[in-house]
């Protein structure tokens, strides 16, 4: 039946804008509580059925996108929530050292091992168990400090080589919250690279991996923070509310209205150096932000177009590409420089 008929598409529509700041605590530094609105937004992605599929098709604002879109080559779409809570922890890491590095604090990053970001099936690594957001800090009792320093360490092993990693096991509640257990040894035989994957973007390593685990990896890294921040993003995944959450961060440690009391969305990766990403999903996330009252809503540059096509009168769209552009932008509006209330160190 049509209504049990899965398709490969998925259906993106407008989810919610919120405000960010009852979702932050911060201890350790002074914070001054304003009353502005700083909104994050999302999406709904929903897996369609054939009998979905033709239902969404008379309905506003939705964007369609294929399983093939969303993951890379040969990770399952059963990795998408795992994948999705963290790209939300990397954000709200990058947020929080962006602030506060916008705020005059110097903040070094210290390698911090290979994180998994996904795992192919079928591949060694699925075998072993290896998850998305595990660790890996060691391959055959040598650390590695980053994806780069793993891949190098494997790259040269003929197929069928035994492979010890030592993996700091990743827990993600239901909620998205993610913690790290004590490293743990698994053991798994490497397999022949599959043949279309291309050649290594790691600097130093050449040619055809020989040996191949399965896992996409990036890099992880510990920052050192003046203070325990934590921000409650339960049930949202993504990276898109970096921005969002960076300017929220810099409100609660400065004097001032940040906004001058406008009602302020934002969306964009952010990194720890405050450059402001791409992400999916704007026009939605327009329409979304609309609904929530918000006056301004700030997006990266090259989704500028994306959003007004969509944005009705009286809110107004303004592209950034960096943290320090938004903040910009910001004081265009009437909003306060930040003056950090905790002389940084």
């Amino acid at each position: 039946m049509l209504q049990h008929w899965n398709t490969s598409e998925y259906a993106l529509t407008p989810g919610d804008a919120t405000s960010v700041a009852p979702l932050v605590k911060i201890h350790g530094l002074a914070t001054d509580s304003h009353n502005d609105r700083i909104l994050l937004t999302d999406v709904y992605l929903s897996s369609l059925t054939a009998w979905q599929w033709i239902v969404t098709h008379f309905q506003s604002h939705v964007q369609y996108v294929t399983s093939s879109q969303l993951v890379e080559p040969g990770i399952p779409t059963d990795e998408l929530g795992a994948q999705g809570f963290l790209e939300m922890s990397d954000s709200q890491q990058s947020a929080e050292v962006a602030a506060l590095r916008a705020l005059g604090w110097r903040l070094p990053a210290t390698p911090a091992g290979a994180v998994v970001t996904g795992v192919v099936a079928p591949s060694p690594a699925r075998r072993a168990g290896i998850k998305v957001a595990d660790r890996v800090v060691s391959v055959n009792g040598v650390g590695v400090s980053s994806a780069c320093a793993m891949v190098s360490a494997v790259h040269g092993l003929a197929p069928g080589a035994r492979v010890r990693l030592s993996v700091e096991p990743a827990h993600i509640t239901t909620a998205g919250v993610i913690t790290w257990g004590s490293a743990r040894t698994v053991s798994l035989t490497t397999a022949a690279e599959p043949r279309g994957l291309g050649t290594s973007y790691c600097a130093g390593v050449t040619g055809r991996d020989r040996s191949w685990l399965g896992v996409s990896l990036e890099d992880g890294q510990h920052y050192d923070l003046p203070a325990l921040i934590s921000i409650n993003t339960a049930n949202i995944g993504g990276p898109s509310a970096g921005l969002a959450m960076a300017l929220t961060l810099i409100d609660e440690l400065s004097a001032g209205s940040l906004t001058g009391h406008a009602v302020v969305a934002a969306t964009g990766t952010i990194s720890p150096t405050g450059m402001v990403g791409d992400v999916g999903g704007v026009a939605e996330k327009t329409v979304a932000v609309q609904r929530a009252g918000a006056d301004v809503f700030l997006v990266p540059s090259v989704e500028v177009a994306t959003a007004r096509a969509v944005a009705q009168p009286g809110l107004r769209i303004i592209g950034v590409t960096t943290l320090r552009g938004a903040l910009r932008a910001l004081r265009s509006l009437g909003g306060a420089a930040p003056v950090p209330l905790t002389p940084p160190r």
